[in-house]
This record gives structure tokens, sequence and C-alpha cells, in this order.
């Protein structure tokens, strides 16, 4: 039977029953989806701790029977063949192996083009270094040309002269 049938035939919630279940512990059986399922043996215990608390007993004063019942364990099955599970781990170690190999070999490979890639950018940077000073020989020279075709001038400023009388401008003293 299953929760609402149990709680129906004692005439309580089913809400009432899973509390019955959580707080006196009653290892209680379940299905696939989690729900409990109630043997005839269940059900006179619940049947039992119902006319315990409709006489004035407390919950907490239920002890509950878990002598009669022991909850489900499983068992673990022992491995019938050594061999084939030797066989497994050897094909673990083997891919475990071969892995590490593969990551070795791609890290290395990485690297080497990244030594190739700093190669590359430094002599790059060499040629444009070579470059640089080339172009600036070739303006210090424009410079030395220009100054030498210049016309040698000593003294650009204006003469000054002597201001005349207007009086001696005039009768040409």
């Amino acid at each position: 039977m299953n929760t609402s049938e149990v709680a129906k035939l004692l005439g309580v919630s089913t809400s009432t029953i899973q509390r019955w279940v959580k707080q006196l512990e009653l290892p209680m059986e379940r299905n696939e989806r989690g729900h409990y399922h109630f043997s005839n043996e269940d059900i006179e215990l619940l049947k039992k701790i119902h006319e315990q608390l409709q006489n004035g007993t407390l919950i907490q004063e239920i002890a509950p029977l878990k002598e009669k019942k022991i909850p489900r364990k499983g068992a673990v099955k022992e491995v019938e063949n050594n061999q084939a599970l030797e066989k497994l781990f050897t094909k673990v170690s083997e891919l475990e192996l071969n892995l590490n190999s593969k990551a070795d070999s791609v890290a290395s490979y990485q690297l080497l083009q990244h030594r190739r890639e700093i190669e590359d950018l430094q002599h790059l940077v060499k040629d444009l270094t070579q470059h640089v000073e080339l172009l600036q020989k070739q303006i210090d020279e424009l410079k030395m040309t220009s100054k030498i075709e210049e016309p040698l001038v000593f003294d650009n400023s204006k003469v000054k002269r002597k201001k005349k009388n207007i009086v001696s401008s005039l009768f040409g003293f």
C-alpha cells in the first residue's frame, strides 16, 4: 500500500503518516520513485502507534520497534574474474601514459612555435633598427648640404644713419 491508502485506512492525513515515519525513524521501504511502500506488518505497526497516540501517549514517548525490521543494505558483489579487472587497470594505465606523452608533445611543439615567433620578431627589430639608423644618417647629410648651399651673409641688419636737421636739409649744409 502507498501512503495515501494507509492514511485513509487509519483516518489520518498523508503528512501525518510521513511525520510518524520520520520522527520515529521507522525503517520503511521505498519504491523506485522514493515513495513509501507499506507492507501488512508496517500497517499493523502504524495501527499500534495510532492507538497509543489516541490513548494520550506523546509521540516522543513511543519507542519504535527497530529490532523487528532492519533496513535494507546494499551488498557489493565480489568480482568473479580478477583477470578482467587487472586487464582493465593495465588498459587505464596505458591510456594515462599515452595521454601524458601526447600532452608533453603538444607542449613541446607549442614551445618551439613560440621560440620561432620570438626569433622572427628579434630579426624584425634588428632590421628596423638598421633602417632607422640609415634614415638618421641621411637626415644628417641633408642638414649638412643645406648649410653649405646657403649664401654667406655677414650682416643683414640696416645701417643706421644720422638724422639731419630740417633746417640743414633745406639749405643744404
